[in-house]
């Protein structure tokens, strides 16, 4: 499937996170923040995470709910997400990468941009980076999409690297513009 636009609809589903809870996307009467990240040891991704974990209180606030989707197993995520404040989902099949359009390639890894974050993110987060197991992939590109109520994608972000995302004052800055938008 190509990738998603603006406006295009998204099937409303049920997800199971790693800890066993039933969640919805879309997330009823919230907008969803649904991240597409790399594999599990991944130092990038994991340091992202703890900077919207640290946060959280605020994404919660400005009226956003956060599911976040690795194409890791469950078992594989628990020691490196398991304690974050959010919904966390196993995808090993990449069924649903697929299905967003998300992709992998090359050029993942080959901005310095990346290389600084996997330093940081292992430097920050006091762990040995972990290479991808089998079924993952360091050439994951990471992805997401800020989906309204109603189920319709509002906001996307397809990565050119391993580290290319909003950050969170980007995130609530386009969760305040389109709380306008919505306003007028």
């Amino acid at each position: 499937m190509g990738k998603i636009q603006v406006n295009d609809p998204i099937r409303p589903r049920e997800l199971t996170t790693i800890q066993g809870e039933q969640i919805t996307i879309p997330v009823p009467e919230f907008r969803t923040h649904l991240q597409f990240r790399r594999f599990a040891g991944c130092p990038g991704c994991n340091l992202h995470l703890r900077s919207i974990a640290k946060r959280h209180d605020e994404i919660l606030g400005a009226g956003l709910r956060e599911v976040v989707v690795f194409y890791s197993s469950a078992q594989a995520m628990k020691p490196h997400q398991g304690d974050l404040p959010f919904a966390i989902i196993s995808a090993p099949g990449r069924a649903l990468y697929e299905e967003f359009g998300v992709q992998i390639a090359l050029r993942s890894i080959l901005s310095p941009t990346a290389w600084v974050a996997w330093a940081k993110g292992a430097t920050a987060l006091s762990t040995c980076p972990e290479p991808p197991t089998e079924g993952e992939s360091k050439l994951g590109l990471p992805a997401e999409f800020l989906i309204g109520a109603d189920g319709r994608v509002q906001a996307l972000k397809y990565g050119a690297h391993a580290y290319d995302q909003w950050s969170v004052d980007q995130l609530l800055g386009l969760a305040s513009e389109l709380a306008r938008q919505a306003d007028s």
